[in-house]
């Protein structure tokens, strides 16, 4: 497949430490002449030795928020955007450039390259970690390359279409010895947190259920081909995905209300919430040993996702999490001694003492991170743990693939979470992976 680079830099990219090191090794064979470490108006105090260089793959909504996240660090230097879509990346890269040009002693700024395919962004050697925002059939394709480029990913989630590709992550992810935070920003919400601490030390005592709600999926009607939009490397964005004719509903937002792209809404935000649930029960590492469902799906039309459902996953000691679209939105730990309720919007409980209980310096800790992009800088620095670990989302969007299965083939899924196998359903089983468009495997 053919690759076109759109590249814009008239000036030398700041040197990193690994950059330092990278270029000393053509020492042997040649001079490299480097330029002096020292601080910019650019970047405050900050020297370039320290500073982590970024790209940014996909430039879509979730892109671009994390985009502008990221710009606001100061030990941050975003140093190329990437996306099949040639006036998304556009923008993105004006976005970026416009930035820095606002801190440049000359007022300008041009240092942003723009990509069209993100393999050439994975090539560069002076790029230490990317912003992984690609829709959902792409996730695995890139995190899995970027791990074997060197680079640390902070990943969107649901962390990806398949559990075979979400275990393929997860493990290349160790093997790579990368740092990975998912975005699942809630990690880092002191009410979250909050809720969680007081589920893990008991405060309601033991737990029975969860009830969680999130949105439902939406329909559309039947949409014809159109011609693909000039500036819009359609082929590659369908990548790994089965061919399908252009149409507007089919991509950027909208893809996930299409299977062969995404979960729909169930993985979208189970990705949050059913993550909630996992961390206040502490099966971080584990998960349900059945999965069953009903739900309704759109009888016609582009989009096929599930739109309306009720899901029930059981837990070997018989702890049940309750998705249903129906709920209030947020997570509802129910007790035998109460119930701690938390939103994006609210936290609840009874008894109402519990809101202003202290969690006692002995007591249960949940990772303190109160900045989710600053927690990924400082894991890539320090190499620690992030807040979402790859594994940990990895649990999450299983559930919701094993409730996608239950519910499209009418039956209880038996899951042994230690194996990631499914007993005595061969159906079900080869629904834990998808075939991949040639030239595009793991």
């Amino acid at each position: 497949m053919k690759r076109t680079t759109t590249q814009h830099s008239d000036l030398n990219p700041p040197v990193t430490r690994r950059r330092f090191i990278r270029a000393l090794g053509g020492a042997a064979v040649g001079c490299t002449i480097l330029p002096a470490l020292g601080t910019s108006r650019a970047h405050g105090s900050v020297a370039p030795s320290n500073r982590i260089n970024m790209a940014l793959i996909g430039c879509g909504g979730m892109g671009r928020a994390n985009l502008n996240g990221f710009l606001s660090k100061p030990d941050v230097q975003v140093l190329a955007v990437c996306d099949p879509d040639s006036n998304r990346r556009a923008d993105a890269q004006k976005a970026v450039n416009t930035h820095y040009a606002k801190q440049a002693a000359s007022g300008t700024y041009s240092g942003c390259d723009a990509y069209n395919d993100f393999r050439e962004v994975l090539d560069r050697p002076d790029i230490d970690a990317v912003i992984q925002a690609a829709p959902d059939h792409w996730h695995a394709l890139i995190a899995i390359a970027a791990c074997k480029a060197g680079k640390d990913i902070y990943g969107e989630k649901p962390l990806a279409r398949t559990i075979a590709e979400g275990r393929a992550m997860s493990d290349t992810v160790r093997r790579y010895a990368r740092v990975f935070q998912t975005g699942s920003q809630q990690r880092s919400d002191a009410r979250f947190r909050f809720a969680c601490e007081l589920v893990r030390n008991g405060r309601i005592g033991k737990v029975h259920t969860v009830r969680v709600g999130i949105p439902g999926g939406s329909t559309t009607g039947n949409h014809p081909p159109i011609p693909v939009p000039d500036g819009f490397d359609y082929d590659l964005w369908l990548g790994p995905a089965p061919w399908a004719p252009y149409c507007e509903n089919r991509c950027h937002y909208n893809f996930r209300h299409i299977l062969d792209y995404s979960g729909g809404k169930l993985c979208d935000w189970g990705a949050h919430h059913v993550d909630v649930a996992h961390w206040g029960l502490d099966r971080l590492a584990s998960g349900p040993v059945t999965v069953e469902g009903v739900g309704e799906y759109p009888s016609d039309g582009l989009w096929d996702a599930v739109v309306n459902f009720h899901v029930t996953a059981t837990y070997e000691d018989g702890v049940q999490i309750i998705v249903d679209n129906t709920f209030t939105q947020g997570v509802r730990f129910e007790g035998e001694d109460g119930w701690v309720f938390v939103s994006r919007s609210a936290i609840d409980a009874s008894p109402k003492m519990l809101l202003r209980d202290t969690i006692g310096a002995n007591e249960i800790h949940l990772h303190p991170s109160g900045d989710h992009r600053r927690n990924f800088l400082d894991c890539v620095k320090s190499r620690k743990q992030p807040a979402a670990p790859v594994e940990h989302a990895h649990r999450t969007i299983t559930v919701a693939h094993l409730a996608n299965m239950a519910m499209q083939l009418g039956r209880p899924i038996h899951w042994d979470p230690s194996t990631e196998t499914i007993a005595n359903d061969d159906t079900a089983s080869r629904m834990r992976s998808r075939a991949t468009r040639s030239p595009w495997t793991m």
